[in-house]
């Protein structure tokens, strides 16, 4: 068994050493080029307690059918307090297989569909226990082990571990970290960790927060309220092919942990490091708040469970809520229906694709910034967008007033043209603007790109 887990270790310790060198790569070039469309994917780990709720299932379907967009490097079978233990990857294998089935079909309508090999070579059991009854010496798992492999690896990007379930398994990783390295070489590696957790789901989470107050550290728990509906999902997600088919009926809610994800999506609308900018994932306050508790059932297992790490801060949902999720409805709904189209559609033309969004000449998908002076007019430009299927394209300007700072009105020239114009207030000096250009096509259904551009009024 020790000899099988060291050539585990050792081919997946190669296969990182490679793919990191190649994302170092095209990090560089992305950074020295503005001319042509590039985007960094963001690199992504999902721990998910698949079994405790139908949700799981469902956002991992989601996630597979936006795979493209994302480097996953990791899908681990996790615990929590509602599945407080684990034994096997039979629930996740059995959505990779349903990948598989469609990955060619997939891949007719957009490049960097990950191969169902790769899916399975990084789908692996995490932590067997609840929380950190199963963080220590001895405790390490194929899961722990693929964290600690992944932040390893020659890319500069950090890596954004969901949690889906429970926390205990990244806790896992920086435990042995801390164990086994230097403070300098632990500094290190947590400085590359993005934490995202939806509700808290073992006391893991506030074990780190504790422990480790510099870690990057979100708990989100406005997570329901934005879903879609149930004659949506049979219409448009349980109707289509194999992966429709592993999309379960809801039991309690819809999809709870979609916005994990969902915050990193790179759609041109926000910076996941800028968390108050507002996404598909919602959007969260930039002052920690304190003890942010997870789910009342973690209470029950141990009523001191959190409280004993107290104080501990985490980033946390703005008062918005749901609601700054729900905003974008339109946009993640369509996104969902037109990829489980691509999972049937064996040609292109069987099919609708997202445009492409240029803000001012920019072709990448980056939130571009400006200065400018009371009084001045900033020009808004969207020519140069497109569409792959030669569909119209449907502009739309708006202030997002919610992350800006400036709270008088600002009215936008032109707002459903090419072309807009907005005259900078001559009371918003020292403050910023954030403007978002909605794009859409009149395909079926309609796809949307996104581009935010914020202004630093001197």
């Amino acid at each position: 068994m020790l000899k099988m887990k060291s050539q585990f270790l050792f081919i997946l310790w190669m296969a990182f050493l490679i793919i990191g060198s190649l994302n170092a790569v095209r990090a560089e070039r992305c950074e020295m080029s503005e001319s042509v469309p590039c985007v960094l994917k963001p690199r992504i780990i999902n721990t998910t307690d698949l079994g405790a709720d139908p949700d799981d299932e469902q956002s991992m379907v989601r996630q597979l059918v936006s795979a493209n967009e994302f480097d996953i490097e990791g899908l681990i079978v996790a615990t929590g307090c509602w599945k407080r233990s684990q034994s096997n990857t039979d629930m996740l294998d059995k959505i990779v297989e349903a990948y598989a089935e469609v990955y060619s079909n997939l891949s007719v309508h957009a490049e960097g569909f990950p191969t169902p090999e790769y899916l399975k070579s990084i789908s692996v059991m995490g932590q067997r226990g609840y929380g950190m009854s199963d963080v220590g010496t001895g405790k390490d798992s194929p899961g722990s082990d693929l964290i600690i492999a992944s932040v390893d690896k020659d890319d500069p990007r950090p890596v954004w571990v969901m949690g889906w379930g429970g926390m205990n398994n990244i806790a896992q990783a920086i435990w042995k970290v801390r164990e086994t390295r230097s403070p300098e070489e632990l500094a290190k590696f947590l400085s590359k960790l993005r934490l995202f957790d939806i509700l808290g789901q073992d006391d893991a989470g506030a074990w780190i927060a504790s422990n480790f107050p510099e870690v990057f550290y979100i708990r989100a728990t406005s997570v329901y309220g934005w879903q879609p509906s149930k004659e949506y999902l049979v219409e448009h997600i349980q109707s289509h092919g194999p992966l429709g088919a592993v999309y379960p009926d809801t039991k309690w809610a819809t999809e709870g942990d979609t916005p994990a994800f969902m915050h990193v999506y790179p759609n041109g609308l926000n910076d996941p490091e800028q968390i108050d900018q507002g996404s598909w994932g919602g959007r969260f306050n930039l002052s920690r708040k304190e003890s942010i508790r997870s789910m009342s059932e973690v209470h029950k297992i141990e009523e001191e469970g959190e409280s004993k790490f107290d104080p501990y801060f985490m980033y946390g949902n703005t008062e918005e809520g749901a609601e700054a999720i729900k905003r974008w409805n339109n946009g993640y709904d369509n996104d969902f229906a037109a990829r489980m189209d691509w999972t049937i559609a064996n040609r292109y033309e069987d099919a609708n694709h997202h445009p492409l969004a240029v803000l001012n000449g920019d072709k990448t998908r980056k939130v571009l910034h400006r200065s400018a002076v009371p009084g001045s007019v900033i020009e808004l430009n969207a020519s140069g967008s497109l569409d792959p299927d030669g569909d119209a394209l449907n502009h739309s300007w708006s202030i997002y007033e919610e992350p800006g700072t400036y709270k008088g009105s600002v009215a936008i020239q032109n707002s459903s043209s090419t072309r807009a114009k907005l005259e900078i207030p001559e009371d918003a000096g020292g403050k910023t603007i954030h403007i978002i250009l909605e794009l859409y096509d009149n395909g079926i259904p309609n796809l949307y790109a996104y581009r935010r551009m914020i202004i630093h009024v001197r």
